[in-house]
């Protein structure tokens, strides 16, 4: 039941863009005070080119150790939290571009599906965005770091792991494109989240958990052929 699902959706996905619902009511101006202060900042405190860029959501805005997880590498982290993949492919102009990083790491997708949309749809604003990325940047290493479920969202954990199936489906094989798998990351035994690597909202991971998420990245960023 599981294969015959995800393979409607590959021919879902796999219809020309005119024939699919645009998503024409997506309000990017909330985002422009937050992508304002990115570029601000950049401005006084350049941020390296060449660099390894983190983007995404409030997993990644939340990330406040990046520097000290990764201490052999340069990181820039431009997660804006509540965001979708959309926004990220949005506002690449404006902080994906101007670094010209030799990796982009992507972990979104999970408030997409919260808002109601589709696995589809999902998957589909992430090829765009891996589409825009590689147009302007196509020696540049992109990661998609999948959904990992949470006891806030448990509801949608099916959905996310149809995302994730057809993420890793499309990117294997690909040159410059990963996946990187974080979804059994904080589960325990029972199979459902563990309470203990989640703040208070049971949503976002605390400091326990991003070591957990830092450990996935660091193991699969060998694989990862950089420039």
């Amino acid at each position: 039941m599981k294969r015959l699902f995800l393979l409607v959706l590959v021919a879902w996905v796999l219809l020309p863009r005119s024939l699919r619902a645009a998503d024409t009511n997506h309000n990017f101006a909330r985002w422009e005070a937050e992508i304002s202060a990115f570029e601000r900042h950049d401005a006084t405190n350049p941020p390296p080119t060449g660099a390894c860029l983190f983007i995404g959501s409030s997993g990644i805005r939340f990330w406040k150790t990046l520097a000290t997880d990764f201490p052999d590498q340069k990181v820039t982290n431009r997660g804006f939290g509540g965001s979708e993949i959309i926004d990220s492919t949005h506002f690449a102009d404006r902080i994906i571009f101007p670094y010209a990083p030799k990796i982009v790491f992507l972990r979104a997708g999970g408030n997409d599906l919260w808002a109601g949309k589709s696995v589809a749809a999902v998957f589909s604003d992430l090829q765009d965005f891996i589409t825009k990325v590689q147009a302007r940047l196509p020696e540049t290493e992109i990661v998609f770091i999948s959904l990992a479920p949470s006891i806030a969202r448990w509801q949608q954990h099916e959905k996310e792991l149809a995302v994730n199936a057809l993420a890793q489906q499309y990117i294997q094989g690909k040159a410059h494109l990963h996946y990187i798998e974080d979804y059994p990351m904080p589960l325990g035994p029972d199979g459902k989240p563990r309470p203990e690597l989640y703040v208070a909202d049971k949503l976002h991971f605390n400091a326990a958990g991003y070591q957990l998420l830092a450990q996935c990245v660091r193991h699969a960023w060998p694989k990862i052929s950089t420039p």
